[in-house]
């Protein structure tokens, strides 16, 4: 049974606990609500490091000249991963793969060609998702995990990643596994100025909030600022030299009582924190709404990828769609052609709409 959140915008229960579930630790962390601010935020900046996504991200420029769009389809993505339930979930799944198979191309640096389903790409991105979203929880929020609740945080960290074209055997299960893959992918990312122009631009979040009266500019601007700040002081010194951001101590210290009061404030209600969401992705919002509202689903019954994969009849990510992703690989390093946006069109249902 639906019920409305605010005026005209009803709550549908999810048709399952989807892959986690109410005793998760990945539902504690990623329902805090610096998880879809200032932790996925950091998640977006810090990929455009990987010479290859930003050789995507360049291909399209939708981050660019369609901020809000792409960043509200990513978000609803990661959220649905985390929270919704398992048919809807496998299904977004499998369509990214084919979305992904458009961004191919050849890496202007390197020579080499890349590919978004490649699987080094797909656990770069992942693994700075779930150590973004860890990481502003522990820094912005109630702070850090006991080590059973950290152990069982990767080890679902791994479930998600079976969602991904990557192999989840290659997901670090402890704090120093993590911390050794960001170390061997330094020499594998690159501050390059396409990088450095991305990532400053990500940090403006005003790109992915909606318009307002010019009365409430000044606290927009406040609102963009703060999470610029500190978003820019969870990053390591050397990663934001390879970037080429400032920010003194100062701010990097100053900010973080601020923002664990705002966000400590923000979890006290469930709906001013899904007002922040659909400020920031309104897609996201009918994804975490029967969570952070505590509407059951249809049935208290969590699976994993493997069983829902099984269950709607999906092939492994890394395994689908290879016909088309050889047609779209043919377009383009063959015929010298465009790749097929078809991809696009057929995830809008899922994702979100590309017209915003």
């Amino acid at each position: 049974m639906a019920m409305t959140l605010f005026p005209r915008t009803p709550v549908t229960p999810h048709e399952d606990h989807g892959f986690f579930g109410p005793d998760s630790v990945t539902w504690r962390v990623w329902s805090y609500p610096t998880s879809l601010t200032v932790g996925f935020q950091r998640a977006v900046v810090v990929e455009e490091l990987d010479p290859a996504l930003i050789a995507a991200v360049d291909q399209t420029n939708a981050v660019r000249y369609r901020p809000r769009t792409r960043y509200d389809r990513t978000l609803r993505y990661f959220a649905m991963v985390a929270f919704g339930d398992t048919r809807s979930t496998t299904k977004a799944a499998d369509i990214l793969v084919k979305v992904h198979s458009k961004a191919i191309g050849t890496e202007p640096l390197s020579g080499n060609r890349y590919d978004a389903n490649d699987p080094h790409s797909q656990l770069w991105i992942h693994l700075t998702a779930w150590h973004s979203i860890l990481y502003a929880y522990e820094t912005y929020g109630p702070g850090k995990l006991s080590a059973a609740d950290e152990a069982r945080y990767w080890e679902e960290c791994a479930i998600g990643a079976e969602l991904q074209t990557c192999d989840p055997a290659d997901v670090p299960r402890t704090r120093e596994g993590i911390r050794a893959y960001f170390e061997g992918m330094r020499p594998r990312i690159a501050g390059s100025e396409a990088a450095q122009s991305m990532m400053d631009h990500l940090l403006n979040a005003k790109v992915m909030m909606p318009a307002v009266p010019r009365a409430l500019r000044p606290g927009q601007w406040v609102v963009n600022k703060a999470l610029r700040i500190a978003t820019i002081a969870t990053m390591p010194r050397w990663m934001r030299k390879m970037a080429g951001l400032r920010q003194s101590r100062v701010l990097d210290v100053a900010i973080r009582p601020v923002m664990k009061a705002s966000f400590r404030l923000a979890s006290l209600s469930p709906r001013v924190e899904l007002f922040l969401v659909g400020q920031l992705s309104p897609s996201t919002v009918p994804v975490v709404a029967p969570i952070l509202l505590g509407i059951p689903p249809e049935r208290a019954e969590t699976l994993s990828p493997a069983e829902a994969r099984e269950r709607y009849g999906y092939d492994k990510p890394a395994e689908a769609h290879q016909a088309w992703r050889a047609k779209q690989r043919a377009r383009v390093f063959e015929e010298g052609r465009e790749p097929s946006d078809a991809g696009l069109v057929e995830s809008e249902p899922i994702l979100g709409s590309m017209a915003r």
